[in-house]
This record gives C-alpha cells, structure tokens and sequence, in this order.
C-alpha cells in the first residue's frame, strides 16, 4: 500500500531551490552592513562554555527549585544562525538538551526542508529552566533569564534570530503585536535581523499551521543564501 505522505512536506517537496523570496530592502544592508563576529570562532566557544558554567548554578528565580537540568542550548555556536524557543518541556529538563521532545522531532523536519541541520545552528530558549506542567514562565522568571539569552546573543553576534512563537517574539522585540502581523516581515534585535514563526508544538495541536511556517522557511532560505549563513569556521 503507498505512503500517504503528510500534505506539508508534500509541499516542500514540490519547491525547487531556485525559488527566490525578495528580502526587504533593510535587511538587504543590514546583511551588507553586518560587523565581523566579536571574537574569534575560539572564543565564541569559550565564551559560550563559560556562561553556560555560571547558569548551572543560577538560583535566581524559583524554577531551580524544580529543575532537573538546565538547559543552556545546543548546536554550533559559531554557525549565525540562532533560533530561540520559550522554555524547556519535561523532555527537555530530564535530558538538559534543548528540543528532544516530540516538538524537537518536527523541528528537526522543518530545519531539513531548507537543508538546515542542528550543526548547522544554536538552538536555545528564553527561559532555561523547565516550570511544573509546562506553565507559561512568570514575567518575573523571564527577566530574571533574559540576560543570560542577551549574553549568549552578545557572543554568537548571530547573523539571524528565527523567534519561535508568539512569547519570544513579543519579549525579544517589546511588543504586544500579534505572531500572525509578526510573522509578515523582519524584524530587529539591536540590529539583528529577526524572524518570527510558530513554535512547533503550535503545529502539533494546529496541524494547519504547517503551510505558513513552510512560508516562513522560504524566507528564511532566502536570507541565508543572501546573507551567507550558516558561517564557515574561521568567518
């Protein structure tokens, strides 16, 4: 009996990578414009191991009264390309891996419709520690997290940051803004280009929401082939 394949990835399969979405003009010079990193790709390792040692022993707020692990991301560090998630699932604090769950599973398909890879990227949340029954992190909690996710941006100096879902697109870009208006265009983060998609687990509950997230990743390999990401080691 013939695979009945899922109608998205279908759909995927039907774009032929000549397929050119046109970046607006902004981000067109923010790319052109874009400093060197602010280190070497050895010390954005560094720098990045260094912090993730201070966060293992983060008691700022009372979520690490109930963790299991902190998770402080995984990937290439050194790629440009960092992509932020709310806070970890029970899957993800059992593990200390961001991503491992049934979400991380779509994810990892999108990433693979636009020849992206978890080596490929930085993948980490706003908040690093797992909240009892996947509970929306407090504001109090957010802020408290957010300079560790400001420091890890200051040492990546990303050349994008795709924003998954609607609570780590208004924190990043201080708006109240709605993800369907979020997701129309770029955006900026102290000069980053920024760009705003569902969460996967939004897709697991609205499979429907499958055909605009394949719209976003259009944009999105468009930027990166203007923008020449993922970096190459020594860039």
């Amino acid at each position: 009996m013939a695979e009945v394949k899922d109608p998205f990835w279908a759909v995927v399969e039907s774009f032929g990578v000549d397929q050119v979405f046109v970046l607006p003009e902004w981000v067109k010079k923010s790319i052109s414009e874009k400093k060197e990193p602010i280190s070497a790709p050895e010390g954005i390792v560094a720098g990045m191991a260094f912090l993730e040692n201070q966060l293992l022993s983060c008691q700022e707020c009372k979520l690490a009264e109930t963790r299991k692990n902190v998770v402080f991301g995984t990937g290439n560090p050194e790629s440009g390309i960092l992509v932020v998630g709310d806070n970890p699932g029970t899957t993800e604090d059992e593990t200390g891996k961001s991503f491992t769950g049934e979400a991380g599973l779509l994810f990892d398909k999108i990433l693979g419709s636009v020849d992206l890879n978890r080596e490929k990227l930085f993948i980490t949340d706003m908040v690093k520690c797992h909240s009892i029954n996947n509970r929306v992190p407090s504001a109090s909690e957010t802020a408290s997290c957010s300079k560790f996710l400001e420091q890890q941006i200051a040492i990546m100096n990303p050349g994008i940051i795709i924003a998954l879902g609607a609570v780590v697109a208004r924190t990043l870009l201080n708006t109240k803004t709605g993800i369907g208006l979020l997701r129309e265009g770029f955006h900026s983060y102290k000069d980053i280009p920024v760009l705003v998609t569902y969460h996967p687990s939004a897709l697991l509950r609205s499979p429907a929401l499958k055909r605009p997230v394949w719209e976003d990743m259009k944009k999105l390999r468009a930027f990166l082939e203007t923008a020449r990401l993922p970096r190459e080691s020594g860039e």
